[in-house]
């Protein structure tokens, strides 16, 4: 099925794993590494695990490629399920690759990525260009990628429906003093088509049913169209640390958050100790208003067009305290590998639902315990550089 918001914060943290907190300025290719990971996501009644292998490439001074592969096996117990459904398991398969090419102060990207799973397919290709300016101080990146998905229904053959995605993105990357890095970007997405889980279903008051209520499924717009903004500050301190911050602005058609705003902040700080050991220390804070359509609650049956009573469309907070730890296996080139390092990462994930409320606690209708969860988020990888 669809990935949710929590899933897709816990993809982002992993793929954080395989990343540099801002991106190099002068036009050059990646590295040339491979990286092998486990990663893990325990909270909430879901669990999501599995490896994940990453291999670049170059092919002379122009052009490099990468290829990445990527296994979720999720086992769903949550609370959406087991008031509405039977907890159930299932795999995710993603396999991606790309091609950069560069010329002289410009750099291009090609990617393609395609996700399988028993009800949902998914293809996106991605392209970008970037251009350095300024002596290399500055550099501004357009991208753009257009996704196209099947959903489906288990237990149903006859259930079938189309999701586009198209997405447009600008960077701007600035060397702002020898120390300091800053990065702005913006990220428009029209997404079409069926845009809710076909599993789901919203509850509404029902003097007839035993519970004082009944289910029907949920409904929602097929057409979204969503705006986010981020800022991203990186100050390299004289003892070769670095502080690093970062905020977020969202909006979209569907009034997620009040005033169609999202605060998405975080903090991070780096740390090396001797010549072996790097450290990590985070903090994110996140919070949303709920979606037009969304309620715990619904007075009747059919008592609007649009209908949602997913929690990830709902007011809720979260937070996330992170640490992580590098090593670095090899300090001198062996062999065809130049250097190695085993990493390990941790977050622990707090979510705060506002008026999301956990029905399978035996009280008054509407009067329900607000839901709450909290999460551990793994990865332990192993990165060769050649």
């Amino acid at each position: 099925m669809a990935v949710t918001e929590i899933e897709k914060t816990n993809r982002l943290l992993l793929i954080g794993s395989f990343a540099v907190a801002l991106p190099v300025l002068a036009a050059q290719l990646p590295e040339e590494r491979a990286d092998a990971m486990y990663h893990l996501y325990d909270g909430g009644g879901v669990t999501v695990s599995g490896p994940s292998i990453l291999v670049r490439k170059q092919f002379g001074e122009s052009f490099s490629a990468s290829a990445n592969y990527y296994v979720d096996a999720i086992s769903s117990a949550s609370i959406d399920v087991v008031t509405t459904a039977s907890p159930y398991t299932e795999n995710r398969t993603e396999i991606s690759a790309s091609v950069d090419y560069l010329y002289g102060n410009s750099q291009m990207n090609l990617g393609y990525t395609n996700s399988e799973e028993s009800d949902y397919s998914a293809d996106t290709i991605h392209f970008s260009i970037g251009q350095d300016l300024f002596g290399d101080l500055t550099n501004v990146t357009l991208g753009y990628s257009r996704g196209s998905d099947e959903v489906r229904r288990n237990g149903d053959s006859g259930f079938s429906d189309e999701v586009t995605r198209n997405s447009f993105s600008l960077a701007l990357n600035q060397v702002v003093t020898a120390n300091t890095l800053f990065a702005l970007s913006w990220e428009t997405i029209a997404d079409e088509g069926f845009l809710n889980n076909p599993y789901r279903s919203v509850r509404y008051l029902d003097a007839s049913s035993a519970t004082g209520y009944s289910f029907e499924s949920e409904v929602y717009p097929r057409t979204r169209t969503s705006n986010a903004l981020s800022a991203r500050l990186r100050y390299h301190l004289p003892y070769r640390a670095a502080l690093s911050g970062e905020y977020r602005y969202f909006s979209d058609t569907w009034g997620i958050t009040a005033h169609n705003t999202e605060l998405d902040t975080e903090l991070g700080y780096t740390h090396p100790l001797g010549d072996n050991w790097t450290f990590d220390l985070s903090y994110r804070y996140y919070t949303q208003n709920g979606a037009d359509f969304y309620s715990d609650l619904f007075p009747r049956v059919q008592s609007q067009n649009y209908l949602a009573r997913d929690k990830e469309l709902s007011s809720f907070s979260s937070h996330s305290v992170g640490f992580g730890m590098s090593y670095k296996l090899l300090r001198e080139s062996w062999k065809m590998v130049d250097s190695a390092s085993l990493n390990l990462a941790y977050n622990y994930l707090y979510f705060n639902y506002r008026d999301f409320r956990d029905i399978s606690q035996s009280e008054a209708v509407g009067e329900e315990p607000l839901y709450e969860l909290s999460a551990n988020v793994m990865r332990l990888y192993l990165s060769v550089y050649y």
